[in-house]
């Protein structure tokens, strides 16, 4: 993509914290690239050249600061937006698309061929698919050099290397100097855990984020205490568990991460940031809302707000389909209920009050769901959920809502509302809208002084795209901060 180089430097210049993220600074001078705020001297405008990602700069052949430090960067990318495609690669890429496939099957999983996509990954991002995922991996075993005490052999497993020889070689051309050299005061792990800095676009709306995943959190997986969020996680044969919490003196959520098996590293940050929403916006996202005079005092009072993800997209397809049509207690009891019943226990979590994991697709049996005592046609649909979901990519990033929706649809039992809210959670499609909850109709009805058909709102909300989503979750904070008896209507879950 074209940047403004005028437009760049004078960020620079200023250090403006509202580029980082947006887009780095190579410095032809000395081979080094940079983020907007790097405390180092400005360099001159003429050995300047701005682009929108840390790999385009990497392809280039610069090197990243050890001032500024590249890898803390929010990730947010000038680029977003501009290509549907590229967002669902980078998507798979950073849930491990690349680690073990080549670039034809990550094209082959899009629809598309492989020169189409790395031309696209050109256009978009200055870099192609293989330099992106190789800049993650180097950024990431950066950040564990800095922030942990593991050792440059688990490093370069947790990071994404085939082998150490091919980290330590890495390193010594992109540093000049071996990943040793880089360690300095080893502070960041305890026990077990591996603990990083998750940065963000401040601001963020913690108490909101925590208050939404609290009121649903399934007993056993998760669970929300003194400011922090845990739960249960499994990928493959290998379990553990996640810890969150808010570091907001550093714009960044601290993880401590308990797993086993190192390599899965990388696809843990990328569902802990889908989760709690690190790559949004929110100036962006707020300025355009705040053109619409019912959410404009909503986007003032709560300016950091998020939309919530999902650690699994199966996770969020099933507890949807369990609470249509009853409360949020009861649809908590039965996903707490099916967990028991099917989810493999996880080790070592006893102590902190969670047991289990969440059940994947091929460990939900129609004599487990028969136990939980829901409705015959509700049982199906859960079950023909879980054979879609083995059979297919289901839960891919989409090429756009229409067709997220479309696709989930097809499966019985599964209509409208209930497709746009796993859309708008296990997807992150920031403009998926279940119009017809009754959360929504209520709370733009107190706002506008009028009652709204969701035909009127579905209207009314196209001046809100494309972040219907967080306009959604605007008006769901302020009903729920209503005084109000429970609600009774499927966004329970």
């Amino acid at each position: 993509m074209r940047l403004d180089p005028a437009l760049c430097y004078r960020a620079v210049l200023a250090r403006d914290a509202r580029y980082d993220g947006q887009f780095f600074t190579c410095v032809k001078t000395t081979g080094i690239y940079c983020r907007p705020i790097c405390p180092a001297r400005p360099p001159k405008l003429e050995n300047c050249v701005f682009v929108p990602t840390a790999a385009a700069a990497q392809e280039a052949g610069f090197r990243p600061c050890l001032r500024c430090r590249p890898e803390s960067s929010p990730d947010l990318g000038a680029w977003k937006g501009t290509s549907a495609t590229v967002s669902r690669a980078l998507a798979l890429i950073e849930g491990g698309a690349l680690d073990d496939d080549r670039v034809d099957a990550l094209a082959n999983r899009l629809g598309l061929g492989e020169r189409q996509l790395r031309r696209l990954f050109k256009k978009h991002l200055g870099a192609s698919p293989i330099a992106v995922a190789q800049t993650r991996r180097i950024l990431l075993a950066k950040q564990l050099i800095h922030e942990t005490d593991l050792s440059l052999t688990e490093i370069a497993l947790a990071s994404g290397f085939g082998s150490v020889r091919r980290f330590n070689e890495t390193f010594q051309d992109l540093y000049h100097r071996p990943p040793g050299a880089l360690r300095r005061a080893r502070a960041g792990t305890s026990g077990a855990a591996i603990s990083l800095l998750l940065p963000y676009r401040p601001p963020y709306d913690w108490e909101a984020m925590l208050g939404f995943l609290g009121r649903r959190a399934i007993a056993g997986i998760e669970s929300v205490t003194d400011g922090v969020y845990r739960r249960t996680i499994e990928i493959g044969e290998a379990s553990g568990w996640i810890e969150v919490k808010h570091a907001p003196e550093k714009s960044a959520l601290r993880i401590k991460v308990h797993f086993t098996r190192l390599s899965a590293l990388p696809t843990i940050i990328a569902r802990i940031r889908r989760i709690f929403d690190l790559g949004a916006d929110p100036a962006v996202i707020a300025k355009e809302l705040s053109r619409d005079p019912v959410l404009a005092p909503l986007v003032a009072e709560r300016p950091g707000l998020r939309v919530p993800g999902a650690w699994d997209g199966f996770e969020i397809a099933v507890r949807a389909i369990l609470g249509q049509q009853i409360s949020v207690e009861a649809a908590r009891r039965l996903a707490g209920a099916l967990a028991k019943a099917c989810g493999n226990p996880v080790p070592g979590t006893q102590t902190i009050g969670l047991l289990y994991a969440f059940p994947q697709p091929p460990a939900v049996s129609d004599t487990a769901l028969a136990t939980l005592g829901m409705p015959r046609a509700r049982m199906a649909t859960i079950l023909s959920l879980a054979r879609a979901a083995q059979a297919h990519h289901l839960f891919d990033p989409p090429r756009d809502l229409e067709s997220a929706v479309a696709r989930l649809t097809e499966l019985p039992g599964i209509g409208e509302w209930t497709a746009h809210y796993i859309a708008l959670r296990a997807l992150n499609q920031s403009d998926a809208f279940p119009a017809s909850d009754l959360g929504l109709l209520r709370a733009f009805a107190s706002r506008a002084g009028r009652r709204a058909t969701p035909a009127e709102l579905i209207a009314r909300a196209e001046n809100w795209r494309p972040w219907r989503a967080y306009a959604a979750l605007h008006l769901w904070t302020a009903d729920s901060a209503e005084p109000q008896k429970e609600i009774i209507h499927a966004l329970a879950i």
